[in-house]
């Protein structure tokens, strides 16, 4: 029996109304799913997600909504098997459950990591270092990142149901902005079950998500620049979207992700018989099947030198012969069907126009599989452009299923060109062992990509794949790619924030920003700041030191211990002879070493561990005879993943007996907590 799809808005499930759209098992064809979003208030989801669900994010600190997203993403992982199930009738394989639900699981562990290792314990984001705007320091400016007051709106396709709302949500909601995400209706079933589960968890607090099943009706009449849209699939809506009046006007902010004719590139070093021809191979065959090829990232042209190109063609077919269609429930399925048949005729029109150009070579577009009567399935097509050069329809007309053209290429220079014909995509991947051609090809194609992928042997075993977009790097693509960026680490969580200068006292920007500048009160700590926890800490507590006298002895006991004997500390001639040194100096690691002498309480205490110095610069040679001494200051505090202790980030000056600064750095370490936090 069909399921009527339900909406999630105001934290309610609301039944579809009015005419019901009925959705088909890629499968079989019968009617698995219906939905309608008629009847619902566009108008007060846009206001309830503002009104609840923004306040209740930007309440939490991105530490916070990081331990949203791990418990989420640990609860869904939990609980995948349903979304396998649904996902069947999509037409994905079990091979492909791994890019579509694990895939945007793993995504949701990804930004918890990243939130609670990059980010502060804040609800704000400090950008850049500071700006000194006046001679004497007392006028400086900084920017900060703060979460926008409006909702996203996630429009997502019908390739991945998880994943696509997921990769989505998670740094949106990292950002500290509430979601409303409407799936394509095509795979709506599996994003409804997915979003059950995520209510049923109870970890998002209300408002933070809200989803439509069936169309946007006016709800971007109701965004406002405050607001976000982010839009995944074909050029045509992706159009209608941009120009959206709402859209303009208001100057939403608005990411799309489309139509891409990504390449794949055999080096011209890269013959049969080597190791980067084999992956070339497997490559393409990997990106023509998987999803059934149905992936914005999918190889469609795959560029081989003229001479490779029979051995190409022979691998490829041989490969893709081998490849077994059918359903998730048939264990030797390779690849599954196509979304629906209207998709399936969609894409046997789309070869058809590249067949007016190009010689197939493999797979009858028009077949019926036997066996699999009423589905969408299609066995893979792989073509030939014998010109490619004096082609038009390969490099324009994407046929979204398991179709690639061959291409063979004369020189590097026209590989490039051919490339770049695509007018912009998500990804291209070359495969040689050369570094010149690989510094030829990414050079010359760089500006047109999001992502470039190099494989060769030595990376072979480990690398991800040309199709499979990574949290931490970019996804998205100039041009015909849509010009949108998604993921790329916290870049992906900086859209939905603004960015903004703040400028004044550093007495007061120390205070906005929780993190000492220079110039800004620095009082003298009653104890020694290393006998005080993370917790009794305040910023800009401070120690000045006693000064230490470093002699021609200390400098050559240091030398011969350390075996570092260079000149400039130990031959007085040829250090006078350098531009920079007045005579024999003192080792850099020996002010550095001296300075923690200076500073540093040595019985045991809640300072924990010292990890790390950031920003380290030596700014004057420090000659036998001076002295030197140091201002140690708390610059920040930041919690640690850990309850029972927290970073704090020291601001670390090295003065001579002139004050004149010799060193500056931050040094980090981690310090006892005086009592756990409450959870969040």
């Amino acid at each position: 029996m069909a399921v009527a799809l339900e909406s999630y808005a105001q934290d309610r499930w609301v039944a579809p109304a009015g005419q019901l759209i009925e959705i088909p098992s890629a499968i079989d064809g019968r009617i698995v799913a219906t939905c309608s979003s008629e009847g619902l208030d566009f108008g007060a989801m846009v206001r309830h997600a503002r009104g609840i669900g923004g306040p209740a994010l930007r309440a939490m600190t991105f530490h916070e909504r990081a331990d949203r997203l791990r418990a989420l993403a640990g609860y869904l992982n939990e609980r995948k098997e349903v979304l396998y199930r649904l996902s069947a009738d999509t037409g994905a394989t079990k091979a492909d459950n791994a890019f579509d639900v694990d895939g945007g699981i793993g995504t949701l562990f990804a930004y918890a990591s990243r939130g609670r290792r990059e980010l502060p314990s804040e609800r704000f984001v400090v950008e850049g270092g500071v700006e000194t705007l006046s001679k004497s320091g007392g006028f400086v400016g900084t920017h900060i990142l703060t979460p926008l007051h409006g909702v996203a709106v996630h429009i997502n396709a019908f390739n991945f149901p998880c994943w696509g709302p997921l990769e989505k949500f998670a740094p949106a909601f990292l950002a500290g902005m509430p979601v409303i995400t409407k799936p394509a209706t095509a795979t709506a079933y599996v994003t409804e079950a997915l979003v059950r589960l995520i209510v049923e968890s109870g970890i998002l607090p209300p408002g933070a998500l809200q989803l439509v099943c069936g169309s946007v009706g006016d709800l971007l009449d109701h965004l406002t620049g405050q607001d976000v849209v982010s839009f995944t699939g074909s050029i045509e809506t992706s159009e209608k979207l941009r120009i959206h009046p709402g859209i303009g006007r208001n100057a939403v902010r608005y990411i799309a992700e489309r139509d891409s004719l990504n390449a794949a590139i055999l080096g011209p070093d890269a013959g049969p018989g080597t190791p980067e021809f084999d992956l070339f191979v497997r490559e393409v065959v990997r990106e023509m099947t998987v999803k059934a090829g149905q992936k914005c990232t999918a190889i469609r042209r795959a560029l081989v030198p003229r001479e490779a190109a029979d051995a190409a063609v022979v691998a490829l077919r041989a490969a893709l012969a081998e490849v077994r269609l059918g359903p998730a429930s048939a264990e030797d399925a390779r690849m599954g069907a196509l979304v629906s048949r209207a998709q399936r005729e969609a894409v046997r029109n789309a070869v058809g126009e590249l067949a007016r150009e190009a010689e197939i070579v493999l797979g009858n577009p028009a077949a019926e599989p036997a066996g699999l009567d009423g589905g969408a399935f299609m066995p893979p097509v792989l073509l030939r452009c014998e010109r490619p050069a004096e082609a038009r329809a390969i490099h324009t007309v994407e046929a979204f299923g398991p179709v690639a053209t061959v291409m063979p290429y004369d020189s590097l220079e026209e590989a490039v060109e051919l490339v770049a014909r695509g007018e912009g995509s998500l990804v291209a991947s070359l495969y040689t062992y050369d570094p010149e051609v690989a510094a030829t090809v990414t050079f010359g194609i760089a500006a047109f990509h999001g992502r470039l992928l190099i494989v060769d042997r030595d990376c072979g075993r480990e690398q991800t794949g040309h199709g499979a977009p990574l949290p931490g790097l970019v996804h998205g693509g100039p041009g015909r790619a849509g010009g949108g960026e998604e993921l790329g680490g916290l870049r992906g969580v900086f859209h939905y924030m603004q960015r903004t200068a703040i400028q004044g006292s550093p007495k007061q920007l120390s205070a906005l920003t929780r993190s000492w500048i220079r110039g800004a009160p620095a009082p003298a700590s009653a104890r020694h700041p290393f006998r005080l926890d993370f917790d009794e800490l305040r910023i800009g507590d401070t120690i000045e030191t006693a000064s230490r006298t470093i002699t021609l002895e200390d400098i050559e006991h240091f030398a011969h211990f350390t075996g570092d004997t260079f000149y400039a500390h130990m031959d007085e001639a040829a250090a006078r002879a350098n531009p920079f040194f007045p005579g024999r100096v003192a080792h850099g690691y020996l002010i550095l070493s001296f300075a923690a002498g200076l500073f540093v309480d040595p019985p045991p205490g809640p300072v924990l561990a010292n990890y790390g110095l950031d920003g380290l610069r030596f700014l004057k040679p420090v000659s036998p005879g001076d002295a030197i001494r140091v201002r140690l200051t708390v610059k920040s505090k930041n919690a640690a993943r850990q309850p029972d202790y927290g970073e704090v980030r020291w601001d670390a000056e090295v003065f001579n007996q002139n004050g004149e600064t010799v060193a500056r750095y931050d040094l980090l370490t981690m310090n006892a907590r005086r009592t756990a936090p409450e959870p969040g």
